[in-house]
């Protein structure tokens, strides 16, 4: 049964997104309000360009310990190249790209467009509501 449920099936499409232009401090900010470990990170088409996470977070938070500045923009710590899956792929195959990758979330394409956001928490909701 779980071969048969898609990315599409359980992805996030309402997506908590960020600019390049984004304060890193709004940024996390906003990852903590919204409860989630990272955002993509758009352009004014809505352009995947990279994702700001929890990981990005701590640069920021070591380069203010020791340089004691607190400041910057999501694009200048943002992680790019982020490995996308597509919405159609099986949720199996996703959950096997997250046993091999620290990865918490990947970013999901339909037809080559942005589309939502999947997280290991939606891969365990999966197997959940087949109970």
């Amino acid at each position: 049964m779980l071969t048969k449920i898609t990315v599409a099936d359980y992805m996030t499409k309402r997506v908590v997104t960020l600019t390049k232009d984004t304060s890193v401090i709004d940024a996390i900010k906003k990852l903590l309000d919204s409860k989630i470990t990272c955002a993509p990170v758009v352009d004014d088409q809505g352009r995947l360009l990279g994702l700001f996470s929890e990981k990005d977070s701590i640069k920021v938070f070591l380069e203010s310990v020791y340089n004691q500045g607190m400041g910057g923009k999501v694009g200048d710590y943002m992680t790019t190249g982020a490995i996308s899956v597509d919405a159609d792929s099986s949720i199996v195959e996703l959950a096997e790209k997250f046993e091999h990758s620290s990865v918490r979330s990947f970013p999901v394409f339909d037809e080559g467009k942005f589309v939502g956001i999947i997280s290991r928490t939606d891969v365990l909701k999966a197997l959940i509501t087949l109970k």
